[in-house]
């Protein structure tokens, strides 16, 4: 080894001894005769010193280094003199008078500070990744997902669990996301794509007989991007044999609670166990099925109480089928108009044609709608929504789910208003009773709303036949916060069942031959009764650091565009591999 100790080691109880450290130089000082080195490595800092009267070779290369020089250095610890010592660092007490001075490597000078933490712009970040990393901020994002998987995996190990890998090069089995394809050289006009998940191989490895499956899984998907999406990420990926939604749930509870309480101790879980609500329940009260629970603010149904009104906003929702639901928010009576406008735009974005409002202000209700009410009706809306002087009441009308989901931003929205999304709180909670399937307009059907493998209800088979989108799922996600950080399921084994399934989504037997002909075939063999879930490990690692988007808890993300910066990919090809591919490129014209 080129080094005794890392930068994070020494202590008083190294005083006198010889040791060796390599590094970067983190800072220099120069003190007119003594010259002050921070060294730097993954471990921590270590201050060390050169005194020309003691070792005048040593004190020479200390001259020449700047930051980021790679260096290595012999000398002896010994304390720092009275009110020299640093206690925010570990090895703050003592320092290493050199004798001996190695430059390894010299450096240019970085694109921007390594040592301090200030702001820069992501794209020079990226670009310079590597330099990033050896920053503090990427440095601990790193560490602790390191130290998360490997929990995991102790874990899994610990339940019996097998890790196996499943191939990165499958058959293309389109499921709702883009794949990326990747051409065939030896079979010309034939692709693999890369997986957007180990589901089906997963669900294989249950017919094989392998009862508890864990992966640490990389999983791609040729989408639009956003701060908690990626071209490829990362996902603990689990399925278990011979279980019900009850055995799932009960194994990942546990593990992320070891984990919280492990890596970040901080964190104040609020509940424990987890709380469960239906998916109904979920958008009912909180307008979404991945709802913040660190504060209560939940959405009303005040259909009954307006169904007679003359506001034609209310009337015609109802008269359409749709729902009239309120937000109560508390102190919201501060908001000024460009506000409440903000707030508008909030549920517009989600689909709502607009947001009604009352002010209960200390004269008296105010609302430019409140004329087309009657007196008992606005009395039965605050005796329903429980409100007060001061409050404001935000008004949705339209189809249950637009309401619902462009109530739940804006409730979001006015939390950050008034800072009720405390990061020191985890709010865990499961949402299970997911619908099976959901309409898709554009092709006026039914698609899948998890997978075409997510089992029914069993309540609930009758109404495959009669009502299927009533059909309730096997379905469970995990929320934290507001962020969907797991969901799975139930999988169908049984072939009956599989095929009833296929004809609703119109999937026709030889397309569901052609796409999932191998997992049909297997199921022929003896299927065994089995479901699991999947975790999005950076979103996890992102909310456990406190980061806003994933590409800060990744080695080498790429940017908002899909693209890496710091490779330059993607990046055109030479011709001749391009024609070996058995590949025309068609540009589109500019």
């Amino acid at each position: 080894m080129l080094r005794t100790h890392t930068c994070n080691e020494l202590n008083a109880s190294f005083v006198g001894k010889e040791v060796t450290l390599c590094g970067w130089v983190n800072s220099r000082r120069d003190h007119g005769g003594l010259i002050f080195i921070d060294l730097r490595d993954r471990y921590g800092l270590t201050q060390i010193v050169t005194d020309p009267n003691d070792f005048a070779d040593a004190h020479k290369f200390a001259d020449e280094v700047r930051s980021e020089y790679v260096v290595r250095v012999t000398g002896k610890v010994r304390l720092r003199p009275e009110g020299m010592k640093n206690s925010k660092m570990t090895t703050g007490e003592v320092e290493v008078l050199i004798s001996k001075f190695e430059i390894l490597n010299k450096a240019k000078t970085p694109p921007f500070e390594i040592d301090q933490d200030k702001e820069i712009g992501e794209e020079l970040r990226l670009k310079y990744r590597y330099l990033d990393i050896r920053r503090e901020r990427m440095k601990k994002n790193l560490i602790q997902r390191h130290k998360l998987i490997k929990m995991i995996r102790d874990y899994m190990d610990g339940q019996n669990f097998i890790e196996v890998e499943t191939p990165i090069l499958i058959k293309g089995t389109p499921e709702g996301s883009r794949e990326y394809m990747v051409p065939s050289r030896l079979y010309p006009g034939k692709f693999f794509v890369l997986p957007q998940s180990p589901q089906q191989l997963k669900q294989l490895l249950m017919v094989a007989g392998m009862d508890r499956y864990f992966q640490i899984a990389r999983c791609f998907r040729d989408e639009d991007q956003r701060g908690d999406r990626q071209p490829e990420f990362t996902q603990l990926d689990v399925e278990m044999s011979f279980v019900e939604a009850e055995d799932i749930i009960q194994i990942n509870e546990e593990l992320m609670i070891k984990l919280v309480e492990a890596l970040v101790p901080h964190k104040k879980l609020m509940s424990k166990p987890f709380p469960r609500m239906t998916w109904q329940e979920a958008m009912d009260n909180y307008g979404s099925d991945k709802p913040d629970l660190r504060f209560e603010m939940k959405i009303i149904d005040v259909s009954d109480e307006v169904k007679n009104c003359e506001f034609q906003v209310f009337a015609s929702a109802l008269k359409n089928g749709g729902t009239v639901r309120a937000l109560r928010v508390e102190g919201g009576n501060k908001f000024t108009r460009k506000e409440i406008d903000e707030m508008t735009e909030v549920a517009k974005i989600y689909g709502a044609k607009g947001l009604a409002y009352i002010q209960m202000a200390e004269e008296g209700p105010k609302s430019p709608f409140l004329k087309f009410m009657k007196e008992d009706e606005l009395k039965a809306i605050y005796a329903k929504v429980g409100a007060k002087t001061g409050d404001i009441i935000f008004f949705g009308a339209d189809a249950f789910l637009t309401v619902c989901e462009a109530l739940g931003h804006v409730r979001l929205s006015c939390a950050d208003k008034f800072g009720l999304r405390d990061k020191d709180k985890f709010a865990f909670v499961w949402i299970y009773e997911f619908p099976l399937f959901e309409w898709n307009k554009e092709s006026q059907s039914l698609n899948s709303a998890h997978h075409p493998f997510t089992s029914p209800m069993n309540e609930d088979f009758e109404l495959l036949d009669s009502a299927p989108e009533k059909v309730r799922a096997k379905a469970y996600d995990l929320a934290l916060n507001g962020t969907e950080v797991g969901g799975g399921s139930i999988r169908i084994h049984s072939p009956e069942l599989q095929s009833k399934i296929f004809d609703i989504l119109k999937i026709t037997k030889e397309d569901a031959q052609s796409r999932f002909g191998h997992l049909l075939h297997a199921f022929e063999f003896g299927a065994p009764p089995h479901g699991g879930i999947a975790w999005g490990l950076d979103r996890l690692v992102m909310i456990f650091q406190d980061e806003q988007n994933i590409r800060e808890v990744m080695a080498f993300p790429k940017d908002q565009k899909a693209k890496d910066l710091m490779l330059n990919a993607p990046s055109e090809m030479p011709d001749e591999q391009v024609a070996e591919m058995h590949i025309r490129i068609n540009m589109p014209k500019k």
